[in-house]
């Protein structure tokens, strides 16, 4: 009778994610062997790797797999539980993607299962207590399997050094496993080193070094045209243009931070988690302060009102709330982290920060709509002007990002085994890109120049806007003279701003300033 084979690593690939790995040397310290089905597994990490140059000839690899001191103890029951001078045996298998469906199996159409069962054994199919595999149709020698076993009453059982050469790019995959219930409790120690033929960086992550780099030069381009411009007029500059000026060293800093983080990383093959925390924290706040910039100007603070009023708490409370949801999200995807998995372990931290950036979304729009009705209404042109680029601007930023992100879910449904890791970090890529696009956008509307304050809030009614729109707007016992001017039977301070404009009466904005 034929054994029917199906793929089962949906099963591992899911169930694991980190399990004490802090780099591209995946630590394991204490690791407890974990029930899936009728095996018992550890898992060894998940990386994408790049063939070396030298694929032809393996003891020169430069792309490798290495085990080093591993090493597993048994508790004194499993002794006890077992045979007197039966050994017991341990597992490791080392697979690529593509040929997970050589892993495991089952008789006669029944429940798969990783572990030879005896109705397998005596099919012939496999031996009882070990691994089920069949050999790759396209490599020789893959998967590639290695065998510890507890001799007589040792506790201890230790795995000799290996290597595997790697001469095939693909995502590689790696498990310890155990078919013997009677091993319960059984743990391991020990380490495996990954390495790619130009560091230690995870095939993921590799070109994200080169990433950051570009988009480092890019801030410091964009910082010194805007600083040269914040030193020239410093005497015009509003306080938009201040936190403009935040936003793009914060920026710097997040890249550059970025950068160092994965340089050192594929040097050692240990993430700082020192740098790695700096560079969330910093993007981070980038990403908070941005959106505030964004909601505080569509609400058109310091251009048509003084203050925010009574939405200043609310402001701050939005800003915080998202501040804190996305540090925890990145410092759980990030810190730490080193495997190439899609983290879909992740969608419960991701869905607050998707729901706070729709939050803004809306109460952006909705302000804006506000604020270019007061200004069409008042006759402010030249804000008007700027406001409706912004506003376009942000329009097209938003359709962009929801096309992307409707993308990116498809990218991840359809990528359920990582198989195209090697342009998954054009996912990340992209949200940076779009982040400081718009931030240029900003930066070109609100440059400062020797006009800037012909933005910003004055309750001046001299200004032209105000006379224009005064005169509109003024009742018929008014007084003009044949070159425009207000009478002087009529005193100009006797008009107050909030009876010519009597605009948005019941709007909590205005009642609260």
């Amino acid at each position: 009778m034929a054994v029917n084979y199906h793929p089962i690593l949906s099963l591992l690939l899911f169930c694991f994610f980190i399990l004490g790995a802090n780099s591209s040397v995946h630590e394991y310290k204490q690791a407890k062997f974990t029930s899936k089905g009728n095996a018992f597994v550890v898992h060894g990490g998940s990386e994408g790797i790049y063939a070396s140059p030298l694929s032809n000839n393996e003891s020169a690899s430069l792309s490798y797999i290495r085990f080093e001191k591993i090493k597993f103890r048994r508790p004194k029951e499993a002794i006890a539980a077992g045979a007197k001078g039966q050994t017991a045996l341990v597992q490791a298998i080392v697979f690529e993607v593509e040929d997970r469906e050589s892993i495991g199996g089952s008789a006669y159409g029944g429940q798969r299962a990783v572990c030879c069962t005896a109705d397998l054994a005596k099919l012939g199919a496999c031996k009882q207590g070990e691994i089920i595999y069949r050999p790759s149709k396209t490599k020789s020698n893959w998967p590639q399997v290695f065998n510890v076993h507890f001799i007589d009453d040792n506790l201890l059982a230790f795995m000799e050094s290996k290597t595997i050469p790697i001469t095939s790019t693909g995502m590689y995959n790696l498990y310890f496993i155990h078919c013997d219930p009677k091993l319960k409790g059984l743990i391991m120690d020990g380490q495996t080193v990954w390495k790619n033929p130009t560091g230690y960086l995870p095939g993921r992550m590799a070109p994200l070094m080169n990433f950051y780099g570009f988009m480092s030069l890019a801030f410091v381009i964009l910082g010194l045209v805007w600083f040269s411009q914040y030193a020239r007029f410093w005497r015009e500059v509003l306080q938009l243009q201040n936190c403009i000026t935040l936003v793009i060293g914060l920026g710097m800093f997040e890249m550059a931070l970025w950068y160092f983080e994965y340089a050192d990383f594929n040097k050692t093959g240990v993430r700082p988690i020192g740098i790695t925390i700096w560079a969330v924290t910093f993007g981070a706040i980038k990403r908070t302060v941005s959106r505030l910039i964004i909601l505080v100007v569509s609400m058109g603070y310091g251009v048509v009102r003084p203050t925010l009023g009574g939405l200043t708490s609310k402001v701050v409370l939005l800003g915080a709330t998202f501040f804190l949801a996305s540090e925890v999200l990145e410092l759980v995807e990030n810190v730490g982290s080193v495997n190439d998995l899609s983290g879909q372990a992740l969608l419960f931290l991701s869905l607050p920060v998707a729901l706070l950036d729709a939050f803004f979304i809306i109460w952006i729009f909705t302000s804006l709509s506000r604020t270019l009705d007061k200004l069409q209404s008042r006759r402010m042109m030249a804000k008007l002007d700027i406001y409706r680029k912004f506003t376009n601007a942000l329009a097209v930023a938003v359709i962009v990002s929801l096309g992307w992100l409707g993308y990116e879910l498809y990218f991840k449904s359809k990528d359920v085994y990582n198989e195209r890791w090697q342009s998954a970090w054009v996912v990340p890529a992209f949200w940076q890109v779009i982040s400081l696009s718009l931030l240029c956008v900003i930066c070109t509307l609100w440059a400062p120049s020797q006009n800037s304050t012909r933005y910003a809030y004055s309750e001046d009614v001299n200004e032209d806007f105000d006379r224009e729109e005064g005169f509109s707007l003024i009742k018929p016992a008014f007084v003009h003279s044949k070159d425009n001017q207000v009478s002087p039977l009529m005193d100009r301070s006797t008009v107050k701003v909030g009876e010519v404009f009597p605009l948005n009466e019941g709007s909590e904005e205005d009642k609260r300033e």
